[in-house]
């Protein structure tokens, strides 16, 4: 299998603004994806970053990383989806006549990753599938913890379901941001939203902080330090 790894970096984030390249227990945060995806290439994969950033641009630059193309603005905006990000990288390397098995997908707020992760999703996947995802057991469960608001203003489960404790209850799994390992023939058909055969791999909480906010950055340090 071929694979194409991306990662999307784009300049704008309100949440925390230049969070990318800020310095991030000694070096920038983007820097992480970047090593992740150098240390799990084989020769014939390739690695994409998508930004319209420029300090995204001199440290990929510093760490030797060919930037195939500046990130259109149009696809630069608050209302550019991940979709269409996806698409435009993957339609540049059809231009050029490059072709991939598989679109790898790292985010750069996602920084604690280990080999094992990486060799996990590869071990759960296969081309029947449309993707391998990394979740996080969530705390919030629809059977115990979330409610909806009837058409009379009541609070009632969104799971009708007479658990009385938490620890009955399925576990119920959520995307952590970190790993999208997708089929390509899947991602040039449809939205990953649309996928219908998806499996996942689990990673803990500890490895699992997508960095949005100050707060998600601060957990994140405390558990990249005590890992």
């Amino acid at each position: 299998m071929r694979f194409l790894f991306l990662i999307p970096a784009r300049a704008g984030s309100k949440g925390l603004p230049g969070k990318n390249t800020k310095i991030f227990l000694g070096k920038p945060l983007i820097t992480y994806s970047i090593d992740f995806a150098l240390a799990n290439m084989r020769a014939d994969d390739e690695l994409c970053i998508s930004t319209d950033d420029e300090n995204v641009l001199a440290i990929a630059k510093k760490n030797g990383i060919h930037i195939p193309f500046i990130r259109p603005p149009e696809l630069s905006s608050d209302e550019a989806s991940t979709y269409d990000v996806i698409l435009h990288a993957i339609n540049y390397y059809k231009s050029i006549n490059k072709s991939f098995d598989v679109l790898f997908l790292l985010q750069p707020t996602s920084p604690i990753r280990i080999k094992e992760d990486f060799e996990k999703m590869i071990a759960v996947y296969n081309q029947s599938l449309d993707m391998v995802v990394s979740v996080k057991i969530s705390k919030e469960n629809p059977y115990f913890t979330l409610f909806e608001e009837s058409k009379r203003g009541f609070l009632i489960k969104s799971k009708k379901k007479n658990f009385e404790r938490r620890q009955d209850c399925p576990n119920i799994f959520t995307y952590n941001g970190s790993m999208y390992m997708i089929n390509m023939n899947s991602i040039v058909r449809s939205n990953i939203n649309e996928f219908k055969k998806v499996k996942k791999v689990v990673m803990p909480e500890d490895r699992s902080v997508d960095i949005d906010t100050l707060a998600d950055w601060v957990l994140a340090e405390f558990y990249a330090k005590n890992l």
